[in-house]
């Protein structure tokens, strides 16, 4: 029995593996295109929520999608052959991010980002506001410091 599941689990893990492979320079394009304006999106609620009336709630759930995206894997979609326009789909990446020597700067954009959305959702959750206003400028701050490298104006 345990070699059938051990068959199972390995082939269901292949099988995913093989399907993220198989997604179009294209695809990528829109789906980390999508990935960010729905982050982007959030983050407005979050910044409304701030200048305006508090919902701890709106700001919590707005939170944990800025970290589930940051989480989710997103840099896999900025694969080969996806630093350019495909037909009528426009890239606004830079092609210097493809390149191996900005490999440590592309790391250490993506784990600030990463670092500073998972402490966002951790104090959206305590409900302080102004520990929050803090967190959303710290957010948003890597954010803009991933879009000064490799973002087209």
């Amino acid at each position: 029995m345990k070699k059938i599941v051990a068959a199972f689990v390995l082939s269901s893990l292949a099988g995913a593996v093989f399907a993220q492979q198989a997604i179009k320079p294209e695809t990528m394009i829109k789906y980390r295109q999508s990935g960010y304006s729905f982050m982007s999106w959030n983050m407005g609620k979050i910044k409304a929520n701030l200048e305006g009336n508090f919902n701890k709630e709106q700001v919590i759930a707005a939170a944990n999608v800025v970290a589930a995206t940051a989480n989710s894997g997103i840099g896999m979609l900025f694969a080969p052959g996806t630093e350019k326009d495909i037909g009528d789909l426009k890239t606004r990446v830079k092609p210097e991010l493809f390149q191996p020597q900005h490999l440590d700067k592309l790391k250490e954009v993506a784990g600030n980002f990463n670092r500073e959305a998972n402490e966002l959702a951790r104090v959206a959750a305590t409900g302080d506001v102004a520990a929050i206003k803090v967190q959303f400028g710290k957010t948003g701050g890597t954010c803009k410091g991933c879009h000064d490298e490799f973002k087209k104006d």
